[in-house]
C-alpha cells in the first residue's frame, strides 16, 4: 500500500530497510577489539556464561550497512545522538539478524534529523537488542562548501562547553585512549570514507578524519561492562548526545557517576551520568547509561 502514496525514492517514517544477517565468528570480535580496544578477556575466551561472549555492541554499525536511508545532502552530515538498549547477551559462534526501520524525522536549528531504529534478533527469534541512531544533515540552504562545516576551533566555544560530572557518586573511570588511524580503518573501513580517510573528510566539509561517533558510543559500553559485568548485557541501556566531534590520532576517555539505584521489579537498576572528553578537557558524549545490579 505505501507504494501508491510514497514515491519510491521518498524517505518517510515507517520506510522499513529489510533485514541482514551476521555471523558473530571470532575474527567479528577481533576485528571489534582492533578498532575499540576493548580487549576484554571474555570476548576470547570464558566468560560467566560459560564460552566467549560477543561485546554488547559487536553490531555496531549495523544502522549503517547501507546509507540509502540518508537524504541526498550528504555533506556535512553527523551522528547526534544514540540510543541503545540491551535484552540479552550473544555469545560468539550466534547468528544475529536486523531489522532496520525510520521511526522519526524532526528540524533542528539548521539540520533535519533522521532517526533509524535497528532490532536485532538471534536465531531462536528472542530480540536481543534494540537502537535508535540520530543522523543530522545540513539543510540546502545552509551547505557552503567554501568553509569547513565543524572545524577544531568549535569545540573551543562555550557554547560547546558541557558540566557534567558535578552531580557526586561513584566515579567510574576508563584509562585515556589514542585513537589511530589504524583503528578508525579497522572500526569504519574496510572501505574509505571520512571516518578513516582525511581526503574523504575533507571532501565531506571536516579538515580531519572524523572519528566515528559510533566509537565513543562503544567505549561508553566497555565502561559500564567492566563496572557492572552481566547487568549490562542484560538490560543495559544508553541514550547519549554526540556533541563534539572527535578527530583521528586525538586521544580520549569515558567516565561516569554512579548517580542512584532506582527499583526494578526483585532487583535494582544503576543509573550512571555518562560522559567522553579528550585530553584537553573537551566533552565528545554526554548522557545517561544504566545496568541492573546483580
Amino acid at each position: 500500500m505505501n507504494q501508491t502514496i510514497f514515491a519510491p525514492d521518498e524517505i518517510y517514517v515507517g520506510r522499513d530497510y529489510g533485514s541482514v544477517t551476521y555471523e558473530i565468528a571470532p575474527e567479528t570480535v577481533a576485528t571489534y577489539i582492533a578498532g575499540t580496544g576493548d580487549d576484554n578477556p571474555w570476548y576470547r575466551d570464558s566468560s560467566p556464561l560459560g564460552a566467549a561472549l560477543a561485546p554488547a555492541l559487536i553490531l555496531h554499525s549495523a544502522v549503517y550497512h547501507t546509507v540509502s536511508w540518508y537524504l541526498p545532502n550528504i555533506y556535512g552530515n553527523l551522528h547526534a545522538r544514540q540510543e541503545w538498549e540491551i535484552f540479552a547477551p550473544v555469545m560468539v559462534g550466534e547468528r544475529l539478524t536486523t531489522r532496520s526501520l525510520i521511526v522519526g524525522r524532526y528540524l533542528k536549528r539548521d539540520r533535519e534529523y533522521l532517526v533509524n531504529e535497528v532490532i536485532v534478533s538471534n536465531a531462536s527469534g528472542r530480540i536481543v537488542s534494540r537502537s535508535r541512531t540520530h543522523q543530522s544533515f545540513l539543510l540546502p540552504e545552509q551547505t557552503r562548501k567554501d568553509a569547513f562545516v565543524v572545524d577544531k576551533s568549535r569545540e573551543k566555544s562555550a557554547l560547546r562547553s558541557f558540566h557534567v560530572g558535578e552531580r557526586g557518586g561513584e566515579a567510574i573511570e576508563a584509562p585515556m585512549r589514542t585513537i589511530t588511524e589504524a583503528m578508525c580503518l579497522a572500526f569504519s573501513g574496510p572501505q574509505r570514507n571520512y571516518h578513516n580517510d582525511k581526503r574523504k573528510a575533507v571532501e565531506l566539509g571536516f579538515p580531519e578524519i572524523v572519528v566515528q561517533g559510533m566509537l565513543s558510543v562503544c567505549m561508553v559500553a566497555e565502561l559500564m561492562t567492566r563496572r557492572f559485568g552481566m547487568g549490562f548485557f542484560f538490560g543495559g541501556r544508553m541514550d547519549l548526545r554526540l556533541v563534539n566531534v572527535l578527530w583521528g590520532n586525538e586521544t580520549t576517555a569515558p567516565h561516569g557517576r554512579l548517580i542512584e539505584h532506582t527499583p526494578e521489579g526483585k532487583r535494582t537498576r544503576a543509573e550512571v551520568e555518562v560522559w567522553c572528553d579528550k585530553s584537553d578537557g573537551a566533552k565528545t558524549i554526554v548522557g545517561s547509561a544504566s545496568a541492573l545490579d546483580l
